[in-house]
């Protein structure tokens, strides 16, 4: 029986953080055993802010590693860089005939970027949700694993599909939005501004590349309050992300500790000690990430093995992408 196919993408923009491991990675892990899974490093679409390609070499690198320090096997699941897959481009090409200039103006992340950028408005950024369909559609992908604000794109990526089967045959099975698990968890930034960011609010974000003193003093510093006022009270959610990062790397019994005493806890008799807290989720912290931030650095160290997996990555994508090509290729070309 033939998996279904999973692929997901992420951008070289930024150092991968605890957002993106439990909103995203952990998940991966899991997928890696039971589907055909296809994970990139998207640096063509990097492209459209215009970065220092230097550091997008290194980048793209960084992220591989982390990807495998993070527990993706690469015998499993097929980890590549997407400008490695060059038929990627060529279907690009072609989905592009199929889209239409009203639709991709209209689409969020094509405002949203526009006004973020307003001197650098430019044909990739009109044109990224053919891109985003072409690295989905290359490799006959039905599972997209991807948040709420690519619902959308995801959807015009049906719509190409949809359109190329209707005009040049039934290619392309349709890829739908894919979560694995029923929980979405959502990691809000320290200061309780927001999500963490591979690029913003860097000083409440937790990365997997932080050294053991720069947790410690990311999180002394995380956003508290004076207690709960009464008892069994609602957290805000700077709180709950507090308890949420402990739940993850600390034991369950230092969990039911700190929530017995925040539920215990009213005004006047305010038993949590959130600065207790906050020293026992950074060393339990520290003890989480340092592995996966020494196996990463190692592996980048490793220039031999790090070239060898990118290239086996390489070589799987394009064996999958190119059999999908020659059939587009004979669809619109005879």
């Amino acid at each position: 029986m033939n998996k279904e196919i999973v692929l997901s993408g992420i951008r070289p923009t930024g150092f991968l953080h605890l957002g993106n491991y439990f909103g995203a990675m952990r998940n991966y892990i899991k997928m890696q055993e039971d589907y055909n899974c296809y994970f990139f490093v998207a640096n063509w679409h990097s492209l459209t802010t215009h970065p220092d390609t230097k550091e997008l070499k290194n980048a793209v690198r960084r992220v591989i590693a982390e990807n495998i320090a993070c527990g993706l096997n690469t015998d499993k699941a097929v980890l590549y860089v997407q400008s490695d897959v060059p038929e990627i481009a060529e279907l690009y090409l072609y989905l592009n005939m199929l889209a239409y200039k009203g639709e991709l103006e209209k689409t969020t992340t094509f405002k949203d970027k526009a006004r973020s950028q307003p001197d650098n408005v430019n044909a990739g950024l009109l044109t990224y949700p053919v891109l985003q369909a072409a690295d989905i559609l290359i490799h006959r992908a039905v599972k997209v694993p991807v948040g709420k604000d690519q619902e959308q794109n995801l959807e015009m990526a049906r719509n190409f599909a949809q359109r190329f089967n209707h005009r040049y045959g039934d290619i392309f099975p349709m890829p739908f939005a894919f979560n694995y698990g029923n929980e979405l968890v959502k990691i809000l930034s320290l200061d309780g501004n927001g999500k963490m960011s591979k690029s913003e609010n860097q000083l409440a974000t937790l990365y997997l590349a932080d050294d053991d003193d720069t947790i410690r003093k990311k999180i002394l510093k995380a956003k508290t309050d004076s207690g709960p006022t009464e008892t069994n009270a609602i957290k805000p959610d700077y709180i709950q992300n507090l308890f949420t990062l402990m739940s993850f790397a600390s034991s369950e019994d230092t969990v039911q500790k700190f929530e017995e005493d925040f539920n215990k806890s009213s005004s006047g008799n305010c038993i949590i000690r959130y600065g207790d807290m906050k020293k026992q989720l950074a060393e339990d912290m520290i003890n989480f990430i340092k592995p996966i931030r020494e196996k990463a650095a190692d592996l980048q160290q490793n220039t031999d093995l790090l070239n060898k997996i990118i290239k086996q990555g390489a070589d799987k994508a394009r064996d999958s992408a190119s059999q999908t090509l020659q059939q587009v290729r004979k669809a619109v070309l005879g």
